[in-house]
């Protein structure tokens, strides 16, 4: 049986993979995503689909954990704070999308804000007794302060509203890192629980679609995009708020796929 296992093209492949050094892994993740680029570049003819399917895969993580509380009856595994970092940034998205674009995004954004503040009820009400909160002990204020701050200094440079504009960059930062609770409620109990592990997939997947989305739009548009999303230093926050959302979860993925 093992000598089966071992001519198995991905166990070799994966072995391989293994017992390359830090370096050459980083140099391969980097192929893999340029060649998924320019995959999805070829394949996806209007690249705002890209961001639709970010935000639906974000949707379906949220169901999964639904899921997982309405089967289990339990919420272990699963951090509070994550979800209230994902209530925020989405409470203020949508807040953003109304009085500055309105479109499917909002209807989006409208029902995964939905599911998420369930989730948070039935944590915090419902199922308080499985709940790990001495596991769950990342600070909320250490990730909203950092983000509320940078987005005073650097924001959106378009005609709207400066509050607006401000609320707009808070909500991008904050989403980039909502998930560090989430991991490092993770990382304390050494265990990872099967339907938490699907939604932190899920919300790699989105990240990747919607980093996917702005990379390919900049090329496009042969850097045009940046400039509509204004001057100074806001178009390089946004693509670098994408790519480190990404580079949290994408390691995450990477054993998630492993295993």
């Amino acid at each position: 049986m093992k000598g089966k296992a071992t001519k198995n093209p991905i166990f070799a492949f994966t072995t391989w993979i293994r017992r390359q050094p830090p370096k050459m892994k980083a140099f391969l993740a980097t192929i893999s995503g340029m060649a998924a680029l320019l995959f999805l570049r070829m394949v996806v003819e209007d690249h705002n689909n890209l961001f639709v399917a970010a935000e639906a895969v974000h949707a379906l993580g949220t169901f999964v954990l639904i899921y997982k509380l309405t089967k289990e009856k339990a919420c272990a595994g699963l951090s509070l704070k994550s979800q209230e970092l994902t209530a925020i940034f989405l409470a203020v998205r949508l807040y953003c999308s109304f009085v500055m674009e309105y479109d499917m995004h909002t209807l989006l954004d409208t029902a995964t804000l939905g599911t998420t503040l369930w989730i948070i009820y039935m944590i915090r009400f419902k199922l308080r007794s499985t709940y790990m909160h001495d596991k769950d002990n990342l600070g909320i204020h250490y990730v909203v302060i950092p983000c509320a701050v940078l987005s005073l200094f650097i924001h959106p440079t378009t005609s709207h509203l400066l509050f607006n504009r401000i609320c707009w960059a808070f909500c991008v930062y904050l989403e980039a890192i909502s998930v560090l609770p989430q991991l490092r409620l993770m990382q304390n109990i050494q265990i990872i629980e099967p339907f938490t592990a699907h939604y932190v997939f899920a919300l790699g997947v989105a990240r990747f679609f919607s980093c996917a989305h702005w990379i390919i739009q900049v090329f496009d548009t042969r850097g045009r995009l940046l400039t509509a999303l204004g001057y100074g230093l806001w178009p390089c926050f946004v693509l670098l708020s994408e790519i480190v959302q990404t580079s949290i979860l994408a390691d995450f993925c990477y054993y998630y796929v492993k295993k």
